[in-house]
């Protein structure tokens, strides 16, 4: 019928709604995967069609069949949430009682300093540096990899993390012993952007919204990634750009470098994170401190590295001394 237009694909949907909030892609991907796995769940009826019943159903499943870990079934059950109450306007409610996923009480591996400094004398190329800056800097091997070249302050010797998780932005140390490493690296960034990007006119890769706000961005140095990818890539828009270093890459460096040290530890890309807190800790810095340099917002959540240093036990010692 004329003047009547169609509705837009439920994938489209959740999409504009997503960059509407400014959300990160990779909160989209993961949002998109967990729906798509919820509707084909339900063999394919339209979430319009289905309710509370059917979340409880799928959240249940993935508990009890597939043996989900605890968080990913709070992932799926906050991306289905978003697509009712954000999406399609039908707020849930009450879903029902779910069967939880067993949340297994597990201490992080963490580094000794030692043991840390031995595995990135490893890494080679920007793998160094960046395993470096999640060591120094108590950085997400996401957020490492998401750097640009206007989040580095020299002037005040911090490294700004932006739209981190939670979409939250903070503040976190710029070791001193990188400062000389990163100049060299932004001055590679600027070499490189002149001779290949500024030439063919190829942008960086931006968040939709930002490109909007900031037309000219994606062609500065300063938006520049610090650690750039070796090819380039499509956006969703069909656009030629240069996006960051794949975390993949980092994490694979960083598990080869653990192996060849014969350390003995499953130590990964997170591992660094968890021991830049502990050694925090150790060194007597209040716990309130590394809670805001680490990004938590539960106090909880950097307490657990106070058990892994046994620091949790208010001053009680061992019969033997």
């Amino acid at each position: 019928m004329d003047g009547i237009q169609p509705q837009p694909r439920l994938r489209d949907q959740v999409r504009a709604v997503i960059r509407v909030n400014r959300y990160s892609i990779r909160t989209e991907k993961f949002y998109w995967y967990w729906i798509r796995f919820f509707i084909r769940f339900h063999q394919m009826k339209h979430p319009r069609d289905m309710g509370p019943k059917e979340v409880n159903e799928f959240l249940t499943w993935l508990a009890v069949t597939r043996n989900v870990a605890a968080a990913t079934q709070a992932q799926a059950l906050n991306a289905v949430v978003f697509l009712y109450a954000k999406v399609l306007d039908i707020p849930l409610g009450e879903i029902g009682s779910v069967i939880h996923s067993k949340k297994p009480k597990r201490l992080p591996v963490v580094l000794s300093h030692d043991e840390a400094m031995v595995i990135i004398e490893k890494l080679k190329g920007p793998y160094r540096l960046l395993a470096s800056l999640m060591y120094g800097s108590g950085l997400r091997v996401t957020e490492a990899c998401r750097l640009r070249v206007k989040d580095i302050d020299f002037s005040n010797q911090v490294i700004i993390v932006r739209d981190g998780k939670g979409a939250k932005d903070r503040t976190t140390l710029m070791p001193g012993t990188l400062i000389s490493e990163l100049q060299r690296q932004i001055g590679a960034v600027q070499k490189s952007w002149k001779e290949k990007d500024l030439t063919h006119q190829t942008p960086v890769s931006l968040p939709f919204a930002l490109a909007r706000k900031y037309p000219k961005a994606d062609m500065s140095l300063d938006w520049q990634w610090l650690f750039t990818s070796q090819s380039l890539t499509k956006n969703d828009f069909g656009k030629v750009v240069r996006h960051h270093i794949h975390t993949s890459s980092v994490q694979k460096a960083a598990k080869v470098a653990v192996s060849t040290t014969g350390i003995g530890k499953p130590a990964g890309c997170h591992t660094f994170r968890h021991s830049f807190a502990t050694e925090l800790l150790k060194r007597g810095n209040d716990i309130r401190t590394v809670q805001d340099l680490l990004g938590h917002a539960d106090l909880r959540t950097t307490q657990i590295y106070t058990h892994v240093l046994g620091q949790g036990f208010a001053g009680v010692r061992s019969p033997l001394g």
